[in-house]
């Protein structure tokens, strides 16, 4: 049983990452486990927070959806991997660059529909007229040479529920 996993960042100037806190913490404090926050605001804080995790003894580290940590994904995946400490992430992006799993938007789709609504406007429909739209895919990514590495055993139900699978 995970006792207190430990998210990394908590940067209230990206205004995705306070909504995904509260959750977390909502479902946490259902399921009786501790959740530990830690900011890492700078490229330069992710090294040093997952090191000061392994030394914590965390059970599991989860990335939150938020601008920087995706541009970081290399470093971000490389502290994982070099720590050896499983690591969720809301992003797929960092799961095809090393990364464990990930559960979230498809951030592909996202910026093709942002695409169309460009088109639209360049096309002249005014902007008051484009509905407000929000996801509705949210993939869940595997990937097992990471779990192998990490040695970790995926179960087959979250194999059999995966969007995909990297092998």
């Amino acid at each position: 049983m995970l006792k207190e996993p430990r998210i990394l960042n908590r940067d209230t100037s990206d205004i995705k990452t306070a909504p995904q806190w509260d959750e977390i913490n909502a479902i946490a404090a259902k399921l009786e486990i501790t959740i530990v926050g830690a900011d890492a605001q700078r490229t330069e804080d992710i090294e040093p927070t997952f090191r000061r995790f392994k030394a914590e003894r965390v059970d599991v580290v989860i990335v939150l959806q938020a601008n920087f940590l995706l541009l970081d994904r290399a470093q971000i995946t490389a502290a994982a991997a070099a720590t050896r400490l499983p690591t969720l992430y809301g992003y797929r992006e960092l799961v095809d660059a090393g990364g464990l799993i990930s559960y979230g938007i498809d951030l592909r789709a996202c910026n093709y529909r942002a695409a169309s609504y460009v088109y639209k406007i360049l096309k002249g429909t005014p902007v008051a007229d484009l509905p407000f739209e929000f996801p509705t895919r949210v993939d869940l990514v595997i990937n097992l040479r990471t779990a192998k590495a990490l040695g970790l055993a995926v179960p087959d139900m979250l194999l059999a529920r995966a969007d995909e699978v990297i092998e």
